[in-house]
């Protein structure tokens, strides 16, 4: 069985989500670098960053980055629909949301990380300043790739799981709502599906 390290609230909401989409069933181990615990040291034997989402394949293959282990899954069942027939665009569209959006939001969270001395001043600059970036390649994003219906064509697929999860995540909805409401409205579309409902209401519990 294949085994996903993920956290509640965290990036690995989308490849639980894409496992959900593939019919795969899995092993779910609770584990992230801000959880100590065993969950953390099985993590880090398989992932030296210690980073989730990790996913470990039957036969002991470690997949690591969001991206890639959606790209995979989406290869692996292609009758899923995970990724579309011609999946040039989609695959586009999750390695920007890697490069960018998911990375804007490690330094957002760890500043100091990117920062030598950096005293709470210096880190709420960069963390403003980081947001402000995230915020335009959103709208780069909503702009490229718009719902027809969804971003990757007729079904729901990859691209917009890890839309949903990472807007969600990096807590840019607010400003998506205001500024690209129908690029918002597609992201409550993905939660509201009766296959993905349930994860997202477990990451992200209702206020």
């Amino acid at each position: 069985m294949l085994t996903l390290y993920g956290a509640k609230g965290s990036g690995a909401a989308a490849a639980e989500a894409a496992l959900r989409l593939v019919g795969q069933p899995f092993r779910w181990v609770e584990a992230a670098s801000w959880l100590p615990g065993p969950g953390l040291e099985r993590l880090k034997a398989v992932n030296s960053l210690a980073q989730v989402p990790t996913l470990v394949a039957e036969e002991g293959e470690v997949l690591t980055e969001t991206a890639a282990i959606l790209i995979w899954l989406g290869l692996r069942y292609p009758h899923s629909a995970l990724l579309p027939r011609e999946p040039a665009q989609a695959i586009r569209g999750l390695v920007y949301l890697a490069a960018n959006c998911y990375a804007a939001i490690g330094v957002i969270d760890f500043p100091a990380r990117f920062c030598t001395d950096c005293d709470e001043p210096t880190a709420e600059r960069i963390r403003a300043g980081t947001r402000e970036r995230l915020h335009e390649y959103w709208r780069i994003f909503a702009h490229t790739f718009p719902a027809e219906p969804f971003l990757s064509g007729a079904q729901l697929g990859a691209l917009d799981i890890l839309a949903a999860v990472v807007s969600r995540w990096s807590g840019a909805r607010a400003h998506l709502a205001t500024e690209r409401p129908a690029f918002h409205a597609l992201m409550q579309r993905v939660e509201a599906d009766p296959r993905l409902a349930d994860i997202f209401e477990r990451h992200w519990p209702p206020k």
